[in-house]
């Protein structure tokens, strides 16, 4: 029998290559970028999302996850203060509906302006271990070695820590006017242009959580596994007693997994374990090491290493490093 043809092409995989051992450039200018502005702006992300905005400086950034009333997730968003305004950089498909629930929260008193900045602005995110090098030749060589979500301005570029994905890298965040110009010279210095599509691989190897397919009605951060972006000691917020009770008596019923797939699955495929289903396909690629999915698995099914059907297709449950499934100490 003879193998089918992978549909992925050569330049996928060097991107793909570049990310893990030296560095691609991906253009996510298409993701929304939300201004926040006004005197109460940092109390006011702070009551609408999981994260503890008040204790974050000028320059300091966090991610935190936007939920309904009842813990349900809306978006990850990455979030960057600035010293007039915090810049929130939130999913392609979730930018209108954002401003609109945002500004559903803005009462008569508060001081808080949304200003939709997308149009004006570009976003590049920089992947892989060799970052360092290019976000030095730009001239930010003072970003180097400094925490997550924190960012500077250097010559109009706002260059920031972390790359979107569980690799390492930076984002940047700059005009329209001078995207190209920037995108070119990073090229030249060596970034390997990286696609939408090796972008989705890399997303779904590792974890990222989407809205429409791992964020959604369904599950709340907990279950995603975002620990990192929930903060449990900054008090009242959307959908804070939910989680706050999840946490407590330890009630995560499912997490989100990696899943090494024997072929193509659909999303939505009911996974199981024998007669037993134990979860739901959520996204699936092909990916350069064959099909990879992200799935939830009901945690007392177990873990890493389980073997699954999705649908009629085999599976193998693996760690993806872009989420936790440990409650913290």
């Amino acid at each position: 029998m003879t193998m089918p043809i992978s549909t992925i092409d050569t330049q996928d995989k060097a991107a793909i290559q570049a990310a893990e051992t030296t560095v691609a450039i991906c253009d996510r200018s298409h993701w929304g970028r939300i201004k926040v502005t006004d005197g109460d702006r940092l109390r006011f992300l702070h009551n609408q999302s999981t994260n503890d905005f008040q204790k974050l400086q000028p320059g300091q950034g966090c991610d935190t996850v936007f939920v309904t009333s009842t813990a349900r997730t809306i978006d990850l968003a990455t979030a960057y203060v600035m010293e007039d305004a915090v810049l929130l950089l939130v999913s392609p498909n979730r930018r209108e509906y954002l401003l609109q629930w945002l500004d559903r929260y803005i009462f008569f008193a508060d001081k808080v302006q949304l200003t939709d900045v997308t149009d004006q602005t570009a976003t590049l995110s920089l992947i892989g271990p060799d970052s360092d090098t290019i976000v030095e030749k730009l001239g930010a060589a003072a970003i180097i070695g400094q925490p997550y979500g924190n960012h500077q301005m250097f010559d109009g570029i706002h260059v920031a820590v972390g790359s979107g994905l569980a690799s390492r890298g930076y984002t940047l965040i700059l005009p329209t006017a001078i995207k190209e110009t920037v995108w070119n010279k990073i090229v030249e210095l060596g970034a390997v242009p990286m696609s939408d599509r090796a972008w989705e691989m890399l997303r779904i190897t590792q974890g990222r959580p989407v809205p429409d397919q791992e964020l959604t009605d369904d599950y709340n951060p907990l279950e995603v596994g975002l620990w990192q972006t929930v903060s449990f000691n900054k008090g009242c917020y959307i959908g804070q007693e939910t989680i706050a009770r999840l946490n407590t008596y330890k009630g995560v019923k499912q997490h989100l997994w990696g899943i090494n797939l024997s072929a193509a699955a659909q999303p939505g495929t009911t996974i199981t374990i024998g007669d037993e289903k134990v979860g739901k396909l959520t996204s699936c690629i092909e990916t350069v090491d064959g099909y990879r999915g992200l799935g939830y698995i009901r945690t007392k099914a177990g873990g890493a290493g389980l073997q699954v059907k999705v649908g009629e297709v085999t599976g193998e449950i693996v760690q993806i490093p872009f989420v936790s499934h440990e409650y913290p100490e």
